[in-house]
């Protein structure tokens, strides 16, 4: 679905944002992009929305080169910007206007997100507040059933019950014909949404694990006292106790602990890539 080979990349005038960087994403997934501020995650996804030319190497979605933004790969991928604008019009009026550039819009569905995060079909965008457009332009985006959704900081503007309500809609629009890539420094806000992790740090990709793989090779658990006899890998120390990630060599269960993986992958990241190569 999107394959990303050598890409290079650089802002006028700067050092390379990208170097020989590469990535392949594939449809039925909801992809979590984590990183830190500033590690590249936006202009990543730029590249693939066509918004940026590489200056070498590749960006192909759906087989088209991403930088020449044809037609039929416009309609068939959305981004949701971190920032962006909405014109002073009726929900209705957007919808009339820009439904027509997606062949696959769903109306139906459309107000079903809408009553889902609470907001009146009727309403004027310029009355509304940034969550409230974000949740306009998030549903917007939901219902024109693109293959690929890119969404870059979507959470960020929304309060704790609407980011509640926003993994409940994206859970329910995965399909094995869309990828949906999600960019987030806020790592809690995917935690049981998506279902592989591709870790970005100083401008390269260092991790990119199905979350099925992960919860095979490590172990997350809540230990009152650590153990000598333990390999532990990282760990994190509260009043609660000690949040460790160990090799999980008795191939128990334990349910992934996002945050903790993305510190432990940014901090002790050669034992933890040598599990999975």
């Amino acid at each position: 679905m999107i394959t990303i080979t050598s890409l290079k990349f650089s802002y006028r005038k700067r050092k390379p944002l990208f170097e020989d960087l590469n990535l392949s994403l594939s449809a039925g997934h909801i992809y979590g992009l984590l990183g830190k501020n500033g590690a590249g995650k936006s202009t990543l996804l730029k590249q693939i929305a066509g918004l940026l030319f590489p200056d070498g190497g590749k960006c192909l979605v759906m087989g088209r080169h991403s930088f020449k933004r044809e037609p039929a790969f416009l309609q068939e991928i959305f981004l949701v910007p971190e920032e962006f604008y909405l014109p002073k019009v009726s929900i209705r009026t957007y919808v009339k206007n820009y439904a027509p550039f997606y062949p696959n819009f769903d109306e139906s569905a459309f107000h079903s997100y809408l009553k889902e995060f609470d907001i009146p079909y009727d309403q004027q965008l310029a009355n509304m507040s940034y969550g409230q457009k974000k949740k306009v332009i998030i549903s917007f985006a939901l219902a024109a059933n693109t293959k690929v959704l890119i969404m870059d900081e979507p959470t960020n503007g929304l309060d704790i019950p609407s980011k509640s309500q926003f993994r409940k809609v994206i859970a329910a629009a995965v399909s094995e014909e869309k990828c949906i890539v999600i960019s987030t420094h806020q790592v809690r806000d995917l935690d049981n949404l998506i279902d592989s992790i591709v870790i970005i740090d100083e401008h390269k990709i260092i991790f990119n694990q199905s979350v099925d793989t992960v919860t095979d090779k490590l172990s997350f658990k809540l230990l009152h006292q650590l153990d000598d006899r333990q390999q532990v890998l990282y760990k994190d120390s509260s009043l609660r106790g000690h949040s460790v990630i160990l090799k999980n060599e008795n191939m128990e269960h334990s349910k992934i602990d996002m945050e903790l993986l993305f510190n432990a992958v940014l901090s002790n990241r050669q034992p933890i890539q040598e599990l999975f190569n």
